[in-house]
């Protein structure tokens, strides 16, 4: 997503056909800062116990040994040996996790794999409560599944909730109201999915500008909306030549649902051209078909439409606000002003998120993912660790942002689509485009404030 606030843009916000009222001043770019390359390793695990053994013992994520009573609560904690690589996360906002292995963009055209070595390592515990009384859950008791609930959203309703939007209707609405997505999306306030479909996601991307800029959007004024996406990129579709190498990526059949067969396969990847295009171009996979009716996705070099979406937000975050009632994450930088916005899926009321605030601890890139059921959630008949290779269609997606706050993280997904619309067992998710986004924007020490 490009970050758009300058003063160019805001003049011709203005001048466009009134597409924006003025009411503040326009916000100054940050500049980007530079990278620092350094391999990551993240890393947890547990020592195995009796089922009736009285105390039991498990390393966190500082490397100290914790030795607990069966009721959760804390007998002795050893700390950590020294050692060379005690930081793990990089010093500079900007990329510094690139192994060289990794391409600094998942969803370029080409997108090589990274090898064995360059992937993080997610160990999720159980969830602990809200309400602070223990810092430790029976392993019997659910954890994080990472699985979307079949009931509505149980988060509670924001007391100041972003407002409904009046959004394009009749004949050429889908298309109209997909240009506003794809706009938004370049400003660096996402829709999530670039679907052509009304609904909270675009409404809350919409307050989010009016807070980033000062200005009322108005999405039926079609004249200003033109001349906005000319000047942050052009139309708000292109035209995009399937190559070789998307033709060419090492597919899988289809992603299982059972935690057992997700194991033995070699990479959570993608299943179809469409759904890999689709991810790189921010769209709903079913929209990118749709407009491009009949066509073969698996030959190289036939012509598809494709959103016209812009670059990553530069500049660097210093505090995030992960608004529970809204559904969204935002990130200011040092000045107090928005620099991006996510739609985003955060708790539910049976596995809340954290309340108060934590700090970002480090970053993962393309993890693994281990299931254990003696300390995570019971997933079918799965009674083995399992690790879950990495890949887009993993559990926590692409990156994994860890929180301070132990087994909670802001994390990617395998199904964008659903991002702000279903419920998550405690941790923060996103798109993979969006988390991917946000990970080259926070260093260590971030701040991460729950708001209810």
């Amino acid at each position: 997503m490009a970050f758009y606030l300058q003063s160019t843009l805001g003049i011709l916000l203005l001048a466009a056909a009134g597409i924006f009222v003025p009411e503040a001043a326009q916000a100054e770019p940050v500049a980007p800062r530079a990278k620092d390359a350094g391999p990551y390793d993240v890393a947890q695990w547990f020592e195995p116990r009796e089922r009736r053994q009285a105390y039991r013992a498990y390393f966190d994520e500082y490397g100290r040994r914790v030795t607990v009573d069966r009721r959760g609560r804390i007998v002795s904690i050893e700390e950590a040996q020294p050692s060379e690589n005690t930081d793990y996360f990089p010093d500079a906002p900007q990329d510094p996790y690139d192994t060289g292995a990794i391409a600094n963009d998942p969803y370029a055209p080409s997108n090589a794999l990274p090898s064995e070595q360059d992937y993080g390592s997610i160990d999720r515990e159980p969830l602990p409560p809200a309400n602070g009384e223990s810092d430790f859950i029976d392993p019997a008791m659910p954890g994080d599944g990472l699985t979307d609930a079949p009931q509505q959203e149980q988060i509670p309703v924001h007391p100041d909730p972003a407002p409904t939007i009046e959004l394009p209707k009749g004949q050429g609405s889908k298309a109209k109201i997909a240009a506003i997505q794809v706009l938004l999306d370049r400003i660096g306030v996402s829709p999530g999915v670039i679907d052509g479909h009304k609904g909270g996601n675009v409404d809350k991307a919409v307050a989010a500008f009016e807070e980033m800029t000062g200005q009322q959007f108005d999405p039926l004024n079609e004249e200003g909306i033109n001349a906005s996406l000319e000047q942050t990129g052009g139309p708000a579709f292109k035209s995009y030549t399937i190559t070789s190498e998307d033709a060419a990526y090492p597919f899988v059949a289809s992603i299982p649902e059972d935690y057992s067969h997700k194991a033995q396969l070699e990479r959570m990847a993608f299943t179809s051209v469409t759904e890999l295009l689709a991810e790189r171009f921010h769209m709903d996979e079913n929209y990118l078909k749709e407009i491009n009716p009949g066509v073969d996705f698996n030959t190289p070099g036939v012509a598809i439409q494709v959103a016209n979406t812009g670059q990553d937000a530069g500049g660097a975050v210093t505090r995030i606000i992960a608004d529970k009632g809204r559904k969204q994450v935002r990130g200011y930088n040092a000045e107090g002003k928005l620099v991006v916005a996510y739609p985003a899926t955060i708790g539910s009321t049976d596995t809340p998120s954290p309340s108060g605030t934590v700090q970002v601890e480090r970053i993962a890139l393309n993890p693994n993912y281990t299931y254990n059921p003696k300390i995570n959630f019971k997933q079918g008949e799965n009674n083995s660790v399992l690790t879950i290779p990495p890949g887009p269609n993993g559990p926590v997606g692409t990156v994994w942002i860890a929180l301070s706050k132990p087994t909670y993280g802001i994390h990617g997904t395998p199904e964008p689509s659903k991002i702000g619309k279903t419920n998550s067992h405690g941790c923060v998710r996103l798109t993979n485009w969006d988390a991917t986004e946000l990970s080259k924007l926070v260093q260590k020490g971030v701040t991460v404030e729950f708001q209810e």
